[in-house]
């Protein structure tokens, strides 16, 4: 019993029309089936700028890997706090998109098959798209610019331990060329920007769909919101752990990548928290017109209806309106 009244708001998502009588609330109506075969060229053609900008923007991320850091001057008395060891990433560099893209995105097809929504699978999927690009972009052009030295610089620098200054004091490298170009990307943190871009949109996602600010108190509904938000965290702190990144990198990842994920999300979803917070706005806007053909159809039905004593008294001349 507890358990059904704490999931009973996610029966919207059904094909079942059980609606509950909320004032102001926008109740669903039946737009029929909108699959991705039927609907889905015609909304994939209504956004293809938007396609055509993702595809800008991975071609911009891509630059950007090719570009050299700034090489900030690096002295010796620095080298105290750069000389934590070289250690393996924890979570390694191509996991990051399973989890952070792949994942949210077989969540959203998961909806999908429920409810057979293409609205909503296109927009979850095109709003994550953005999100963790345009983090992407904006985490990538931070380090270029800042070139901040990772923690483990030093054996980056000296893979040998044996140090080499120029006469200004400054370091002279004689490491693998690719890990001292690496070393001078400590912020902020790519992993934790892309983990709480991907995760924090999935986790404003699954809080509308699942009605978690419905003013019900199921607090539970809680755990569901922050799983995502926790991992995305738990990433942020291993790249402390390996030494990877300072924790200043880790803080400012991570608020870049909720930034990003609010603003990307709000571009096709209510607030979470609002009344209609479970759908993109390009449901509601179909339910609107349909709504409207359906009142339109109904007014001319009705005008076209003519009873055929009304007929007759009117070719007779007589009348039956009450005197």
């Amino acid at each position: 019993m507890v358990l059904g009244s704490l999931f009973a708001p996610l029966k919207f998502w059904g094909n079942t029309q059980e609606q509950e009588p909320q004032r102001g609330r926008m109740q669903e109506i039946d737009l029929g089936i909108h699959t991705i075969r039927s609907h889905g060229g015609g909304l994939a053609s209504k956004h293809k700028h938007d396609w055509i900008i993702l595809v800008i923007l991975v071609a911009i991320e891509i630059g950007l890997q090719l570009i050299s850091p700034f090489y900030r001057y690096v002295g010796k008395d620095m080298m105290t706090d750069l000389k934590y060891p070289f250690n393996d990433n924890t979570i390694p560099v191509w996991s990051v998109p399973i989890y952070a893209v792949l994942l949210p995105i077989i969540i959203f097809v998961c909806f999908y098959v429920k409810r057979t929504c293409v609205y909503d699978l296109h927009h979850s999927i095109i709003g994550l798209l953005f999100t963790v690009l345009i983090t992407g972009i904006i985490t990538d052009s931070i380090k270029l610019a800042t070139g901040r030295p990772r923690p483990n610089f030093y054996w980056r620098c000296f893979p040998d331990g044996k140090e080499l200054y120029d006469a200004l004091g400054g370091v002279v490298c004689h490491g693998e060329p690719g890990e001292v170009k690496e070393g001078h990307k400590s912020f902020p943190s790519g992993h934790t920007s892309w983990s709480f871009a991907g995760l924090g949109f999935l986790s404003l996602y699954l809080s509308g769909k699942i009605k978690a600010f419905n003013r019900e108190g199921h607090v539970a509904k809680l755990c569901i919101v922050f799983a995502p938000l926790l991992a995305a965290c738990l990433v942020g702190i291993s790249r402390v752990d390996d030494y990877w990144h300072h924790w200043q990198d880790v803080f400012a990842g991570g608020l870049i990548g909720l930034f990003v994920a609010a603003f990307c999300y709000r571009q096709f979803y209510p607030n979470p928290y609002h009344e209609e917070g479970w759908g993109p706005y390009a449901y509601f806007v179909a339910a609107q017109e349909r709504g409207s053909q359906q009142n339109g159809d109904a007014m001319r039905t009705m005008s076209l209806q003519v009873e055929p004593t009304s007929l007759e008294n009117m070719e007779s001349g007589t009348s039956t309106a009450p005197r």
